[in-house]
Parts: structure tokens; sequence; C-alpha cells
């Protein structure tokens, strides 16, 4: 399914979605066109190969794929500046912009063509993203490309639209709360001994370590804590101490505060 693929609005997530797609040698640069007002800030994708314009309807004629990454406030202006330019038979619209439904996109532009919804989160800038991808009229093999193209940017899962709130909290602001937890890490292993830089990588790396094995024996969390406690160990101990403080309910209530936070002020 060899397809052009263009990205109207070239800020650090169009951006991050143009060098992970070619850097993975998923799409040849010639084929991935990006917008901005600003083209100059651009540059260096110009000089990979990618074609960089300021120009919207010049995007929609270019790709097959149009990515919209603008802000949220922008997409009424920017699908209907290229609505006369879209084509049932051939474009697909992926809409990476928060809070906008694909309802909203169709009242807009007024045309029955395949509409995807994508959430990535920040880690998509090292190809690391969970980009969660909901869909309208879409086929089995535009659902596949649409997964493919993602891919490389991360791991990808298809959901129903009505979760997608739900997934830009655990997803999107998930990365913060996963930092905040390093960062704690990295302030208690100062206090028992260690130089700020050295309490930061081993609190990193055994953060993705752990995350790995997760991933890789597609295990439950309590399966590979109970590898490391030890009856009357200091793992135990610290877990206890930690439940005792609040930890596990006060993760759940700030990811349902914020759930709250977006499913009503947006």
């Amino acid at each position: 399914m060899n397809k052009k693929i263009s990205i109207i609005g070239g800020g650090n997530l169009g951006s991050a979605i143009a060098e992970g797609l070619i850097n993975s040698d998923f799409i040849s640069p010639a084929d991935v066109m990006i917008t901005k007002r600003k083209v100059q800030t651009l540059q260096t994708l110009k000089e990979r190969g990618v074609t960089i314009s300021s120009d919207n309807n010049e995007a929609a004629l270019f790709g097959d794929v149009i990515i919209i990454a603008v802000k949220p406030f922008q997409v009424q202006e920017v699908l209907l500046g290229i609505k006369s330019q879209l084509e049932e038979s051939r474009h697909m619209l992926v809409s990476v912009v928060t809070g906008v439904f694909i309802q909203d996109i169709y009242s807009i532009i007024e045309k029955q063509l395949p509409v995807f919804r994508a959430m990535p989160n920040t880690a998509i800038a090292i190809a690391e993203s969970m980009t969660c991808i909901c869909n309208q009229l879409a086929t089995p093999e535009q659902i596949k490309y649409v997964e493919q193209t993602f891919d490389q940017l991360g791991k990808t899962i298809t959901i129903d639209e009505k979760l997608m709130d739900a997934a830009t909290v655990l997803g999107a602001c998930g990365t913060a709360y996963a930092m905040r937890y390093i960062r704690a890490n990295i302030q208690g292993g100062i206090e028992i001994g260690f130089s700020a830089s050295v309490a930061s990588l081993i609190a990193a790396q055994t953060v993705k370590g752990a995350a790995e094995l997760l991933l890789r024996n597609n295990s439950h969390p309590e399966q590979e804590i109970d590898k490391v406690t030890t009856p009357k160990g200091c793992t135990i101990a610290g877990l206890n101490e930690m439940e005792h403080q609040g930890f596990s309910s006060s993760l759940i209530k700030g990811l349902t505060a914020s759930y709250k936070k977006i499913t009503t002020d947006m």
C-alpha cells in the first residue's frame, strides 16, 4: 500500500512523526511533505529530502494520507482551508489533535472519507510512543496501514473512540506520572548515598527494564514483583511502607482527577 504522507503542522509532534517515519525507512523522504508557517524551522527535514511548504492546500494535493498535527483551536480553520482538495476515493485523514472528535471533523469537511484519531505521547520523539487509534469509515487495509505507520514510532493499539480521553490520561499524561516516580526515586537515591547523576541512571534504567519485562513476557506486574520480594526482605518492607503512605491510591486518584479534568473542561 504505497502512499504519500502529508503532515499539516510542523511543530514538535508533526516534526517528530516525520523524523520517525523516515528514520525507520517506512517511507521515502520524497514521499513526505510537512507544512508550517515558518518553514525555515523545517530546514533539517528539507535537507533529508522531505518536501516543506507553508501551503496546506499543496500538502492536501500531495498526500494520500493527511496527518493533522495542529493546535485544537486551529483545526477548523485548517480543515476548511483544505476541504475542497479532499477526495473521498483517495484521501485518509489522521488527526493527532487532543479533544477533537471524529464527528467534529466530519461536520467540517462534509465528506465521507476515512478519518482516524491517533493519540501518541512524547516518546514519539525517540520512536517509543504508545499510540492509541480509532477510526470511522476505514477498511481493514486502511486500518492496517495507519497502524503500521505509527508502529514505526513505537507501539499501537486500536480502541473505541469513547476511550480516547482515557487513553490521553493513561498513555500521554502517564509519561509525566512515570517521570514523577523516577524523580522521586532519584531523590531517594541521593538520600541513601548516590550522586544525582548515578541515581538518575539507575532509576531510569530500572524503570525501563521493568517495563520491558512486562512487554516481553506479557506478564502481570504482580508476577514480576513476586520475583524480587522475599520473606522478611527489604523489598516487601519498602513496598508495604509505600502502600501505608497511599502510593497506589494516590496514583489512581491522580489518574481519575486528570480524566475528570479532560472530560469536563475540553
